[in-house]
């Protein structure tokens, strides 16, 4: 988000309450758009050029979506998880993610499912993969949270889908300020996303329940190292 005076990238005039909350949804994600930070409507809209009603309406959404809280009278904040926050949520995003494995069983597994859908979700786990390894965290968050959309969204349950995008966004917000204290956050990140996909793609199940696990394990056991520092 730039800085109070500074231009602000241009929103086109179609879809204009998805556009900003997309704008400001990265913005939060990354991480530049930190937590705590206060706004209002009248300011967000000075930023884009854009009439009031769209940018109350984009915040509003991500109100909803837990991104942000509304301060009655005041505007709205960045909302600020914490450590226990964080664990909360990974253990319902884990909960969340033996709900789709259960209703992919029960469906018998990836068998007919279309190649091309396994082909885009397998570049999408390898792009994570990669951003991980190389320490891109702008394009780890972007491409994680598109891997998971598009993987639990094979035989998904939709509310199932949506949940679970709204967990593992809340846990990168936590997570990414932490990260970007690192010197060097090339391969600290779990970057098994690969072996995941080709796991539920054979269908081993066990296979894929163990690299989540090792997933969640990982991330709570980086971050949890990392919070104290910045606290």
């Amino acid at each position: 988000m730039p800085e109070s005076g500074g231009p602000a990238a241009p929103v086109r005039r179609s879809s204009l309450r998805q556009q900003i909350a997309d704008a400001l949804r990265d913005e939060v994600l990354t991480g530049r758009l930190q937590a705590g930070r206060h706004f209002t409507v009248k300011e967000i809209a000075e930023l884009y050029g854009v009439s009031a009603t769209p940018v109350r309406e984009a915040l509003v959404d991500l109100a909803a979506q837990g991104l942000l809280d509304v301060e009655q009278h005041r505007g709205f904040q960045v909302r600020q998880f914490t450590a226990a926050d964080f664990r909360s949520l990974t253990e319902a995003r884990a909960f969340v993610v033996e709900a789709f494995f259960r209703e992919l069983a029960g469906q018998g597994g990836v068998g007919d499912v279309p190649a091309d859908v396994l082909a885009s979700v397998r570049r999408r786990a390898e792009a994570a993969a990669q951003a991980a390894q190389a320490g891109s965290l702008d394009v780890l968050v972007g491409c994680d949270l598109r891997f998971w959309r598009e993987l639990s969204a094979i035989r998904g349950n939709p509310h199932i889908c949506d949940f679970l995008d709204r967990l593992r966004t809340q846990t990168w917000i936590y997570a990414v300020p932490h990260l970007r204290a690192l010197a060097d956050p090339a391969g600290v990140c779990w970057s098994g996303h690969v072996a995941l996909v080709d796991a539920v793609a054979r269908g081993d199940i066990a296979a894929a329940h163990a690299l989540v696990a090792e997933c969640n394990a990982h991330t709570r056991a980086l971050i949890e190292k990392l919070a104290p520092a910045r606290s």
